[in-house]
Protein backbone atom coordinates (compact mmCIF):
# COMPACT_ATOMS: atom_id res chain seq x y z
CA UNK A 1 0.00 0.00 0.00
CA UNK A 2 1.54 3.05 -0.74
CA UNK A 3 0.69 6.76 -0.68
CA UNK A 4 -2.36 7.02 -3.26
CA UNK A 5 -3.67 4.00 -1.53
CA UNK A 6 -3.84 5.87 1.79
CA UNK A 7 -5.29 8.87 0.09
CA UNK A 8 -7.78 7.21 -1.68
CA UNK A 9 -8.46 5.45 1.70
CA UNK A 10 -9.26 8.75 2.92
CA UNK A 11 -11.75 10.00 0.49
CA UNK A 12 -13.70 7.30 1.10
CA UNK A 13 -14.09 7.36 4.86
CA UNK A 14 -14.81 10.93 4.39
CA UNK A 15 -17.66 9.83 2.40
CA UNK A 16 -17.79 6.34 0.62
CA UNK A 17 -19.84 7.81 -2.42
CA UNK A 18 -17.52 10.47 -3.69
CA UNK A 19 -17.35 9.65 -7.23
CA UNK A 20 -13.69 7.99 -8.59
CA UNK A 21 -13.61 10.89 -10.81
CA UNK A 22 -13.38 13.47 -7.92
CA UNK A 23 -10.68 11.23 -6.26
CA UNK A 24 -8.68 10.97 -9.08
CA UNK A 25 -8.24 14.79 -9.63
CA UNK A 26 -7.38 15.04 -5.69
CA UNK A 27 -4.58 13.07 -6.43
CA UNK A 28 -3.63 13.78 -9.80
CA UNK A 29 -4.06 10.32 -11.30
CA UNK A 30 -6.88 8.89 -13.77
CA UNK A 31 -10.18 7.49 -13.02
CA UNK A 32 -9.07 4.08 -14.20
CA UNK A 33 -6.61 4.27 -11.80
CA UNK A 34 -9.02 5.21 -9.23
CA UNK A 35 -11.57 2.43 -9.88
CA UNK A 36 -8.02 -0.07 -10.49
CA UNK A 37 -7.10 0.46 -7.17
CA UNK A 38 -10.00 0.60 -5.46
CA UNK A 39 -10.42 -3.02 -7.03
CA UNK A 40 -7.26 -4.02 -5.48
CA UNK A 41 -7.78 -2.75 -2.27
CA UNK A 42 -11.29 -4.36 -1.71
CA UNK A 43 -9.69 -7.93 -3.12
CA UNK A 44 -6.69 -7.59 -0.81
CA UNK A 45 -9.32 -7.18 2.33
CA UNK A 46 -8.18 -3.56 3.06
CA UNK A 47 -11.67 -2.33 1.83
CA UNK A 48 -13.80 -4.44 3.39
CA UNK A 49 -17.21 -2.63 2.84
CA UNK A 50 -18.83 0.67 2.15
CA UNK A 51 -21.61 1.83 4.65
CA UNK A 52 -22.98 4.99 6.23
CA UNK A 53 -22.76 6.71 9.58
CA UNK A 54 -26.18 7.77 11.19
CA UNK A 55 -27.27 9.78 14.34
CA UNK A 56 -28.31 7.09 17.18
CA UNK A 57 -30.90 10.35 18.56
CA UNK A 58 -32.69 11.13 15.26
CA UNK A 59 -33.51 7.90 14.88
CA UNK A 60 -35.04 7.87 18.34
CA UNK A 61 -32.18 6.43 20.32
CA UNK A 62 -31.20 8.71 22.98
CA UNK A 63 -28.93 6.47 24.96
CA UNK A 64 -25.86 5.26 23.55
CA UNK A 65 -23.38 3.13 26.15
CA UNK A 66 -20.72 0.75 25.63
CA UNK A 67 -21.19 -2.36 27.91
CA UNK A 68 -18.12 -4.26 29.15
CA UNK A 69 -19.10 -7.68 30.35
CA UNK A 70 -16.59 -10.18 32.01
CA UNK A 71 -17.52 -14.13 31.58
CA UNK A 72 -16.17 -17.16 32.74
CA UNK A 73 -13.46 -18.14 30.46
CA UNK A 74 -15.22 -21.33 28.89
CA UNK A 75 -18.46 -19.31 27.94
CA UNK A 76 -15.96 -16.47 26.53
CA UNK A 77 -16.90 -17.29 22.50
CA UNK A 78 -20.75 -18.14 23.35
CA UNK A 79 -21.14 -15.20 25.25
CA UNK A 80 -19.85 -12.76 22.67
CA UNK A 81 -21.74 -14.48 19.99
CA UNK A 82 -25.07 -13.89 21.98
CA UNK A 83 -24.34 -10.64 22.51
CA UNK A 84 -23.63 -10.36 18.67
CA UNK A 85 -27.81 -11.05 18.03
CA UNK A 86 -29.29 -8.92 20.89
CA UNK A 87 -30.97 -6.18 18.21
CA UNK A 88 -30.28 -3.25 19.91
CA UNK A 89 -26.59 -4.39 20.15
CA UNK A 90 -24.38 -2.53 17.65
CA UNK A 91 -21.19 -4.22 17.57
CA UNK A 92 -19.41 -6.51 19.92
CA UNK A 93 -15.46 -6.97 19.88
CA UNK A 94 -13.27 -9.23 21.97
CA UNK A 95 -11.00 -7.67 24.06
CA UNK A 96 -7.63 -7.64 26.76
CA UNK A 97 -8.11 -4.99 29.62
CA UNK A 98 -10.69 -4.35 31.58
CA UNK A 99 -13.47 -6.39 30.14
CA UNK A 100 -13.37 -9.79 28.16
CA UNK A 101 -16.15 -8.11 25.93
CA UNK A 102 -17.06 -4.72 24.19
CA UNK A 103 -19.92 -3.89 22.70
CA UNK A 104 -22.09 -0.57 21.63
CA UNK A 105 -25.60 -0.16 22.61
CA UNK A 106 -28.21 1.40 21.08
CA UNK A 107 -31.61 2.33 23.06
CA UNK A 108 -34.45 4.18 23.62
CA UNK A 109 -33.51 5.77 26.96
CA UNK A 110 -31.75 4.03 30.08
CA UNK A 111 -35.03 2.04 31.06
CA UNK A 112 -34.89 0.26 27.89
CA UNK A 113 -30.93 -0.04 28.52
CA UNK A 114 -31.69 -1.47 31.96
CA UNK A 115 -34.77 -3.85 31.09
CA UNK A 116 -32.29 -5.10 27.92
CA UNK A 117 -29.42 -5.52 30.83
CA UNK A 118 -31.44 -7.52 33.39
CA UNK A 119 -33.39 -9.55 30.94
CA UNK A 120 -31.15 -10.11 28.04
CA UNK A 121 -27.63 -9.55 29.15
CA UNK A 122 -28.18 -11.09 32.60
CA UNK A 123 -29.31 -13.98 31.28
CA UNK A 124 -26.35 -14.57 29.02
CA UNK A 125 -24.78 -17.90 30.03
CA UNK A 126 -21.24 -17.17 31.99
CA UNK A 127 -21.58 -13.50 32.32
CA UNK A 128 -20.97 -12.33 35.76
CA UNK A 129 -20.36 -8.80 35.59
CA UNK A 130 -21.92 -5.87 33.47
CA UNK A 131 -20.22 -2.80 33.00
CA UNK A 132 -22.45 0.39 31.26
CA UNK A 133 -20.97 3.55 29.84
CA UNK A 134 -23.61 5.93 28.63
CA UNK A 135 -22.07 8.12 25.95
CA UNK A 136 -22.48 11.76 26.80
CA UNK A 137 -20.69 13.06 23.37
CA UNK A 138 -18.87 11.48 20.62
CA UNK A 139 -15.71 13.42 19.89
CA UNK A 140 -14.82 11.86 16.76
CA UNK A 141 -16.21 9.13 14.80
CA UNK A 142 -14.61 7.72 11.67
Amino acid sequence: MDEKDKKIIEALRENSRTPFTEIAQRIGVSESTIRNRVQALENDGVIKKYTILVDPSKMGYNTVSIVGLDVEPSMFLEAAKSMAEIDKVQYVATSTGDHMIMSEIWTRDGKELSVLISEKIGKIKGVHRICPAIILEKMKEV
